[in-house]
This record gives structure tokens, sequence and C-alpha cells, in this order.
């Protein structure tokens, strides 16, 4: 299934540029803590982020033609969210469609599965997110399926809705309430930076989060 190339709307644009600023953790949170895609899918290299409209790939195990489709039709400041039915044993992502990648504007790729050429990768500075490292090769025979729902590290994703990562994981956001879910993060972020400047005053988390208490003895051991 290929899809004309799409461009991003000034509106989108503008909240995405937003939302790149929160981390993962705060954008689950403003979402109704929906979207955490399965920690196991990790950034290959120390500093990698994703932020933008998810166009997605279903690729059948140990063959990564559906890949090289993606890449062609991608619009510039997409993010590949591929499915590879969790195969470990071949790296279906390399330098040299990394390359590829890049030469067409692609903001990174998430995938549920293996990808190689992880030190090249880091060093080209493309954002990749994956499961794991394999140096097996992949066949390129089998077509797959481009720009269809799909599940990725349990959770669904459609074409177009966002795909934040950073450090801590990643984040599938519903295209349809982006702002719904910006304006939660900032007020989130707002309250955090009370709560911050108040444990820095002295108060505990205790008190401000108004936590259950426990009965201690004097030594603060429970009785």
């Amino acid at each position: 299934m290929l899809h004309a190339q799409r461009g991003l709307n000034p509106q989108l644009e503008t909240l995405l540029e937003e939302l790149a600023a929160f981390d993962t953790a705060t954008l689950y949170e403003a979402a109704g803590q929906t979207g955490m895609v399965d920690p196991a899918i990790r950034p290959v290299w120390k500093g990698a982020r994703l932020c933008g409209p998810a166009l997605t790939v279903r690729c059948p195990a140990g063959d990564n033609l559906a890949l090289h489709h993606a890449v062609t039709i991608a619009a510039p400041g997409d993010v590949l969210v591929a499915s590879a039915d969790s195969h470990l044993l071949a790296g279906a992502w390399g330098e040299v469609l990394t390359v590829a990648a890049q030469a067409r504007g692609i903001a990174g790729l998430a995938i549920d599965g293996a990808i190689r050429d992880s030190e090249a990768i880091a060093q080209r500075a493309f954002p990749v997110f994956s499961r794991g490292l394999a140096i097996g090769a992949c066949t390129k025979e089998k077509y797959g399926e481009l720009n269809i729902p799909l599940r990725f590290g349990g959770v669904k994703v459609r074409p177009g809705d966002i795909v934040v990562g950073d450090a801590d994981g990643i984040v599938i956001l519903d295209r349809d309430c982006l702002e719904a879910t910006l304006e939660c993060a900032r007020q989130r972020r707002a309250r955090e930076q009370k709560l911050m400047a108040q444990l820095q005053s002295g108060k505990s988390t205790l008190e401000l989060l108004d936590l259950p208490r426990l009965h201690c003895s004097s030594d603060g051991r429970k009785p």
C-alpha cells in the first residue's frame, strides 16, 4: 500500500515543536497514561530523540523490503514505525538505509525488531530506537505493508499518530488529541515546577502530595 507523500501543515509543525520540548513521561501522563511503548524498545545511541508523525511499516520476519519502500515515500519529518514481528536474529536497518533516510529528511526510526551498524548510525546522529541488535542479514523479497494501523510494542499506532521518543522510552500520541494532550502537558509541567520550588524550600513530598503517613516509633521503625 503505497501512498503519496504528505507535507506537514504549519499548525502541526508548531505543535510538534512544542511537543518535542517535553519528556515522554510527561506526555504519557498528559495523554491519560496511554501510549507507552514496551520499554524494551530503546534508543540505539545516547541522546537519540524522536518527534514526528508515524509512517507505519509492517515487515515480515527477516525481510526488510518494506523499509526500503517506506524510505522512498516518506515525507520530511516522518518517523518510520516498523513492526518486524519482534524478530531479533536479523538487522532490518543499517547504515545504508540510514543514509537514504537522512537524504529524504526522515526524522528517525522506531522498530520492534533488530538493527545493525549501530556505531555508524550513532556517528551519523540518526535517531533509531529498536528492540535489539543483530548482525544477521535480511532478505528483500516480501512486500509487507505500509501506512496501515499496526501494533507496535503493545500499542496501536495509526499513520499520522505522533511518535515521541527520548532516553526514557517512546510514547504514541493520538493524532486527533494533540492540542488537548499538549495543554495537559503544559499544566503538568507548571504544577511540577511549583512543587519542586516548594521542595527546595524545605517541604516534603508527603505534605505536598498528601500521601498516607506511617505511624513510626521515635527511632523511625514501624511499631
